[in-house]
């Protein structure tokens, strides 16, 4: 019987880390040794670059340009974090919350442009709205996690002077984007109308949360221990199953190659359409080395 390995893992998302965290589901054959990294995303561009994880949770943007610019890491077929993301795009109402619409030639800010959460409020503006990415000037703060990708000229990088929030009270952007540090309270209001009934359609057409984060792994350790990484996959998907939601409810995690493939085509369009990737990538680069790790096809 092979030795157990333990895993270097960051994963954030509590509904998929806690039974793996205490013990509820384990494994003879790996452990995963968490890390904390808060917040989460502070994990990204070290994992893409050095890998000192061997498992982690990483943005689906960040995964496909990873993939893209041949950086070593696999992905794996495991969501972890989803949401509907339409009530992200907020405006401070002392200065104007503009038309959804509109937004055409506007300053909208967010905290990189290659961010998930970005990528889906764009995506949501192009398919509600027919805004092109293109006719709206998006302020960011950080570059891309992914060395490699140049952020396109419609994009206007100024650094964290300012938080977004107080960029948006200074008037110095129109909107703002924001994720998990989305303000609570009455200060700020969403831009898109009746965002929540316009998220639920929008799952009853495509039958999938929009997808924020995903687990990979190293390519080295792929290669040193694949039956380590199998172990791995089985002990998510084990903690998947006790996430189970009732048919025909939205739900956050999703598991397996056919489960996934129809969400990662629609987001590689729209990635193409915003300029986050430099070529269509197709199934096969990026599930094929999981594929191949774990059986089964990617397509």
């Amino acid at each position: 019987m092979s030795a157990r390995t333990t895993f270097r893992t960051v994963l954030a998302a509590p509904s998929m880390a806690e039974p793996l965290r205490q013990g509820i589901i384990s494994s003879p054959r790996v452990h995963l040794d968490f890390i904390d990294v808060q917040p989460v995303h502070d994990a990204f561009t070290p994992m893409i670059l050095q890998q000192p994880y061997d498992l982690c949770e990483l943005a689906i943007v960040s995964c496909l340009q990873a993939v893209a610019y041949n950086r070593p890491i696999i992905v794996l077929p495991v969501v972890v974090a989803s949401r509907f993301q339409r009530r992200c795009l907020i405006a401070y109402p002392p200065r104007g919350v503009p038309l959804a619409g509109e937004l055409a030639g506007k300053r909208i800010g967010v905290r990189a442009y290659t961010q998930t959460t970005g990528m889906w409020v764009r995506a949501h503006l192009n398919e509600d709205y027919g805004l092109s990415t293109p006719s709206m000037r998006w302020i960011t703060q950080q570059p891309s996690h992914v060395a490699g990708y140049e952020d396109p000229p419609f994009v206007e990088c100024v650094g964290k002077q300012k938080s977004l929030l107080d960029m948006l009270r200074d008037g110095d952007i129109d909107a703002a984007i924001l994720g998990n540090d989305l303000p609570k309270g009455d200060e700020f209001a969403a831009v898109i109308p009746d965002a929540a009934t316009r998220d639920l359609l929008w799952w009853e057409r495509h039958r999938f949360m929009p997808i924020n984060h995903v687990m990979v792994v190293s390519r080295e350790v792929s290669r040193r221990d694949p039956g380590a990484v199998s172990a791995a996959y089985r002990l998510l998907a084990q903690a998947h199953g006790l996430n189970a939601v009732s048919e025909g409810t939205p739900n956050p995690l999703r598991l397996g190659f056919e489960a996934l493939n129809e969400p990662l085509l629609w987001i590689i369009e729209a990635c193409l359409e915003q300029r986050l990737l430099p070529r269509r990538l197709t199934l096969d680069e990026v599930f094929g080395p999981a594929a191949d790790l774990l059986g089964g096809s990617p397509a």
